[in-house]
């Protein structure tokens, strides 16, 4: 893997959260705990959103891969075709969903003691608009990624994350309005729609297709076939991601959402690393799983083996200065249990950071169905974990639960790699 990529990725995945250090204090200021922390329910559901591409963005990474260079690189066009008309069907149900939910008062299960209704409701309603945009976008760029264009990915991820923080925090000096700060978060996916395409449509250019493709019912299997269980985890998967923060929200309060998130964001930004190097890395083993096999195995464990020394440093250090970090970023909107709950995300962060490369390594394998099970089967249990532990013990609870579920997500991934390698010796026997 060329490090050129990685460098790339690293630096659209970790710019953006340096606008949000230095804007998200400024914004709590201006707009309170409390609107912050329905603001930060916003980011979730929009971050949720990508789930709605139905696995689609990365089976068209899988499949343009393979076709690039073989004799059927004709069909790409098709390929994108079929993938923006299945995720803009999936992105329109779910914002279909949304917009149900919002008028039979969805928007009333969160507790608000200053936010009027009003505010809320008509916020649901912007954040429907853009579901559909956002799952199509995946898919974009995932035509992008498939042609390794990770420095155009990475540019527009950086404008969007400047957008994501600094628009809402421009719009606070007006208004403290909810509505009118999600409306920025609205409009800035649907700038990212359209250089996302743009950027998909050079890439196929440039290799000589035309730009147009149609739609095809073939085409159209064989993604769902790739997809299809990993339908299932991109729309368990962020649920898992996001849900701690929509359950402290509705069993203690909106403001306690605010008190758990700042510290979350410090600890799971410390994942901007191995992000960078999975994204890289499910092409590329996916490529030498059928060509070079040992290859393969000797890349994913020399960079697993730099991605632990590097999570083990960082997060030994983050641990260390928890309070002082916190206290300088935010000042006095965290306290003493703010501390605690990032010093014990630290752990299960790491936990993460392993379970990255191995669920990475899995679906280079094309075993997309054994983590859409795994998902399965940690879904019932995390949320029973979370409403238990939350009751007991608030804020703190939610982070244990949190590294629970992580920890056992990464021993059972080790386990399915186990299993997967051992049967592919013994059909190659």
């Amino acid at each position: 893997m060329r490090f050129r990529y990685i460098l790339w990725n690293l630096l659209g995945l970790g710019l953006p959260p340096i606008i949000a250090i230095v804007t998200i204090p400024q914004l709590l200021k201006l707009i309170g705990t409390e609107r912050f922390g329905f603001l930060s329910l916003a980011w979730g559901l929009i971050g949720y959103a990508g789930a709605l591409d139905l696995g689609i963005g990365r089976a068209t990474t899988q499949r343009i891969s393979t076709m690039r260079a073989g004799v059927d690189g004709y069909l790409v066009p098709d390929v994108l075709a079929t993938a923006v008309r299945i995720t803009l069907v999936a992105g329109g149900c779910g914002m279909l969903l949304i917009v149900l939910a919002t008028y039979g008062g969805a928007y009333r299960f969160v507790s608000s003691e200053s936010v009027p209704a009003l505010e809320l409701k008509l916020s649901m309603l912007l954040l429907a608009l853009a579901l559909p945009m956002q799952a199509v976008a995946a898919t974009y760029r995932g035509v992008n990624e498939a042609y390794l264009n990770f420095k155009g990915i990475s540019i527009l991820r950086i404008i969007l994350g400047v957008a994501n923080f600094g628009a809402p925090f421009l719009v606070a000096l007006y208004t403290d309005k909810i509505h009118w700060l999600v409306a920025t978060l609205v409009l800035s996916r649907a700038l990212a729609l359209v250089f996302y395409r743009r950027l998909a449509q050079t890439c196929i250019l440039r290799e000589g297709h035309i730009e147009r493709g149609k739609y095809s019912k073939q085409m159209t299997r064989s993604l769902l076939h790739f997809g299809g269980w990993f339908t299932v985890s991109s729309v368990i998967s962020p649920f898992l991601v996001q849900a701690d923060r929509f359950f402290v929200g509705v069993l203690v309060s909106a403001s306690a959402v605010t008190f758990y998130v700042i510290p979350y964001e410090i600890t799971v930004k410390s994942l901007l690393f191995v992000g960078a190097i999975t994204t890289v890395a499910f092409p590329v083993i996916t490529n030498l799983i059928h060509s070079a096999p040992h290859q393969a195995e000797s890349t994913f464990r020399l960079w697993l083996t730099r991605v632990a020394f590097f999570m083990f440093v960082v997060l030994a250090v983050l641990m260390y200065v928890m309070p002082d970090l916190l206290r300088l970023w935010v000042g006095d909107y965290v306290d003493d249990t703010s501390v605690k709950v990032g010093r014990i995300l630290c752990i299960g962060v790491f936990f993460n950071a392993m379970g990255s490369m191995y669920f990475s390594l899995c679906h280079a394998y094309g075993k997309t169905k054994l983590t859409a099970m795994l998902h399965l089967v940690e879904l019932p249990i995390f949320v029973a974990t979370l409403y238990i532990f939350i009751g007991y013990y608030g804020v703190v609870g939610a982070a244990l639960a949190w590294v629970l579920r992580v920890t056992l997500d990464t021993l059972a991934l080790i386990l399915m790699i186990r299993i997967i390698k051992r049967k592919s010796r013994i059909d190659d026997a």
